[in-house]
């Protein structure tokens, strides 16, 4: 399975170029949450997993390789039985602690109203 999510773009030298290898880098199904919840510390797998709600381990396994391949966030693996793996912000990971906690505020103030707008638009074109 491959885990490492592929550039879209061979070079990002544009002006807005820096705005897409942002979201690229935190776009993903929980993404942004993962990182959010990480904000306040270290989490174990399956804490991440409760607090994302419905998703597989294999989609937060993919998810999670991906933001460790990305440099921020970290992987630590304790040698016992039953296995004990924390994941954490790494330094570049805590530079998004002001994106992440402005994206929440923008989406609580807009963003929440605007996807269930589109959903009701949606569902009464069908």
């Amino acid at each position: 399975m491959d885990t490492v999510k592929q550039s879209r773009y061979e070079s990002y030298q544009a002006e807005a170029c820096s705005v897409e290898a942002t979201l690229e880098l935190i776009g993903g199904k929980g993404k942004g949450i993962i990182l959010y919840y990480l904000l306040d510390g270290k989490l174990r797998f399956n804490e991440i997993r409760r607090k994302l709600g419905p998703i597989t381990s294999r989609i937060l396994t993919k998810q999670l390789r991906e933001l460790e391949h990305s440099n921020l966030i970290y992987r630590i693996v304790y040698p016992q039985v039953p296995p004990k793996v924390e994941y954490g912000l790494t330094e570049h990971g805590e530079t998004l602690r002001p994106v992440i906690l402005m994206l929440k505020s923008w989406g609580k103030e807009y963003g929440i109203a605007l996807v269930q707008n589109q959903k009701l638009n949606s569902n009464s074109n069908h």
